[in-house]
């Protein structure tokens, strides 16, 4: 009997999809995370999948390089709500940006953290691909 929080079908979800709904990238079933992107409980994610146990932190401080992907993320989502600010109102304020930057900035870092350790390990990790023999079955089943 798989626990709640596993999704359990025949056929396996496509990597984006998989991704997108922040599932452990080997068995495609199992999240990643305990809870929703904006919940009021934080960022709980587990240590291991609950569906085939493989250990999200590949090595010891592999998620520092989360941050760089958080960083990237970052300089993409300012430059564009700039470019964006300037198009759509034309103001040269340097208040205007700093808060419409500053405010975007503290609304998606919770949207950032979790996406950029998926890109992480989904696209960005070499040798981890989806293993269709740790999806057919939960590893605590008997």
């Amino acid at each position: 009997m798989a626990p709640d929080n596993i999704t359990i079908s025949d056929k396996p979800i496509s990597e984006f999809k998989a991704a997108l709904h922040a599932k452990c990238p080997k068995c495609r079933k199992g999240n990643m995370y305990a809870n929703s992107t904006y919940s009021f409980r934080g960022q709980k994610s587990y240590t291991n999948c609950p569906y085939c146990n493989f250990q999200f932190e590949v090595e010891p401080g592999y998620f520092y390089v989360a941050m760089f992907v958080s960083y990237a993320m970052n300089v993409a989502e300012m430059v564009t709500l700039a470019v964006g600010t300037y198009i759509l109102t034309g103001s040269e304020s340097p208040w205007l940006y700093i808060a419409i930057l500053l405010g975007s900035a503290f609304l998606l870092s919770p949207f950032n953290y979790r996406y950029s350790r998926i890109i992480l390990l989904y696209w960005l990790t070499p040798n981890l691909f989806y293993d269709p023999k740790r999806a057919e079955k939960p590893y605590n089943a008997e």
